[in-house]
């Protein structure tokens, strides 16, 4: 067997290892949709009248003093920033499982086992990706229920997914160095907070163009409004210019950052306690 195929081997091992503990406790891979979820049900139903209404919605109130054209129109503006603001979300079981695996004595068998290096943490990442890809299903689901309505194509659907996979991925290398260099799971929680929060500053919840011009600068410049915008554009029919290309050269930033530090660190620590035989 080659070199290539051994990697893949023992990587589908380890991301059998994570989809099975996922299984058993599925209260901390499916825990990333609830944030997504309740933001949605918050701003939808307690501001999304206010807001829908600030970002230029209009229309004729129903008998509950409710517009429908400013509740619709705000569901469709809101729900690809919560979805991208899920995927963030799920970066931080990344970080506390990965932490966990280097603090409770687990990694120390596997480099005494035959087994390639860089399955443990590419293991992990697939593994996230799995289970992120998985809660953004929940999380549209619950967006259908309170109004979303998406004119795409199977076509821009496929291609919506494949964005939140690209974003996952990114984002799952980051949050794994930070539970690399993390030395206990409470603050391996804590380290992804900020890319967490990213899409709150971003044009997840308003347009960037209705900032402030500082913040305004820091939306248009950061890699989530891309992200959110590409997504919108794909699920509401809006356009993407060239924030497509762009989103996906962050994905490919990110992830080759979160490799590169992941693979250092978890490098730098198995020379100082033993290297594994191949």
């Amino acid at each position: 067997m080659s070199t290539l195929t051994y990697a893949v081997h023992d990587s589908a091992t380890m991301l059998r290892r994570n989809l099975k503990h996922a299984i058993r406790y599925p209260a901390v891979g499916f825990g990333s949709a609830m944030m997504p979820i309740l933001m949605l049900l918050l701003f939808v139903y307690a501001f999304g009248d206010t807001i829908g209404a600030g970002i230029g919605g209009s229309g004729a109130s129903g008998g509950d003093g409710r517009d429908p054209y400013v509740h619709d129109a705000y569901v469709n503006y809101l729900t690809p920033g919560i979805i991208v603001m899920g995927v963030a979300a799920g970066s931080m079981s990344t970080s506390i499982a990965v932490c966990s695996d280097m603090t409770e004595g687990i990694i120390n068998r596997f480099r005494t086992m035959n087994i390639t290096r860089s399955s443990f943490m590419t293991g992990h990442v697939v593994g996230s990706v799995v289970q992120t890809m998985l809660c953004m299903v929940l999380v549209v689901g619950v967006a259908l229920a309170v109004g979303f309505r998406s004119g795409a194509t199977p076509l821009e659907w496929l291609a919506a997914a494949g964005l939140l996979a690209a974003i996952a991925f990114a984002v799952a290398w980051l949050s794994a160095a930070l539970g690399l260099i993390s030395k206990t799971v409470e603050s391996a929680s804590n380290k992804p907070l900020l890319v967490q929060f990213l899409p709150f500053l971003g044009s997840a919840f308003v347009p960037a163009e209705s900032m402030s011009p500082g913040l305004r600068r820091f939306a248009e410049y950061q890699p989530f409004t891309p992200m959110t915008e590409t997504l919108r554009g794909l699920l509401t029919g809006t356009a993407i210019g060239s924030s497509g290309v762009v989103s996906l050269a962050w994905c490919a930033g990110i992830a080759l950052v979160g490799y590169v530090w992941s693979r250092s660190r978890f490098d730098n620590r198995s020379k100082s306690s033993g290297k594994n035989k191949r």
